[in-house]
């Protein structure tokens, strides 16, 4: 008799486990985002209604994939191809809208005024958690939070004082004089050639960071950087999935 009220206990406490396991399930991918959804509609902003679990990030890889697919035209409407989901948003919605990151919602703020005052308050508009293998290739700034975020930013500005912006220029002069150069040899002056600028762009910016911060070259540390631009595909890859808990 006492064996069987222990296995009658221990199985009501499993299927109590279970229930409270499933109810914040249901809870997560459906009743919050919903609940979310008819808030952010009732203060005037539009978007596609939540689909279960994945929200919109089906169509942000489908997008994603066919912008890619096109080259690029001589506009200036970069957001097409740089944020296709963003554009097609706005362009169904306007600019007070939202997108779904799986059952997150993002809503799209434009207005300088709204910028300044999240910005200003920052204990009160949280970050959105995102998919946590990408929160490990993007730490810092864009993931910190309150007090811890308000302190790093404080010293990251003192490093971007016009001041000291100015004796970084002839770094910045040394990293465009060798990209120039780069392309002087590839093109000759008695042909025209066509060159494709976007890898010596990703290079300058990565030679940049390095003479004016480390006071090497790119070159010195090419291995680094190239490991860097292969976490951030991984971690671009990741975006595009919704995350569920316990799948990783």
């Amino acid at each position: 008799m006492t064996t069987s009220t222990g296995a009658a206990m221990a199985v009501f406490v499993v299927m109590i486990l279970m229930m409270t396991w499933l109810w914040r399930a249901v809870k997560w991918v459906w009743l919050r985002p919903k609940t979310l959804e008819r808030c952010l509609r009732q203060q005037g902003f539009a978007g596609n209604s939540y689909r279960l679990l994945f929200g919109d990030m089906k169509d942000f890889s489908r997008f994603k994939i066919e912008a890619r697919s096109q080259p690029i035209s001589f506009t200036n409407d970069y957001l097409s191809r740089a944020d296709p989901l963003l554009h097609q948003t706005i362009k169904n919605y306007g600019k007070n809208s939202f997108v779904w990151m799986g059952p997150i919602p993002m809503v799209n703020i434009t207005e300088p005024e709204l910028t300044k005052e999240i910005l200003s308050n920052m204990n009160d508009f949280q970050k959105p958690r995102f998919n946590k293998i990408f929160q490990l290739f993007a730490p810092g700034l864009i993931q910190y939070e309150g007090e811890k975020w308000a302190k790093d930013r404080k010293m990251i500005n003192t490093a971007f004082h016009i001041d000291k912006l100015k004796l970084m220029l002839p770094a910045f002069h040394m990293s465009c004089d060798d990209m120039i150069g780069k392309w002087e040899k590839i093109v000759s002056v008695s042909e025209s050639r066509e060159v494709d600028v976007m890898p010596h762009i990703q290079t300058l910016t990565a030679d940049v960071i390095s003479r004016s911060a480390f006071g090497s070259s790119y070159e010195e540390g090419s291995k680094i950087f190239q490991l860097i631009m292969k976490q951030i595909d991984i971690a671009l890859q990741v975006l595009h999935t919704s995350f569920i808990p316990g799948w990783w």
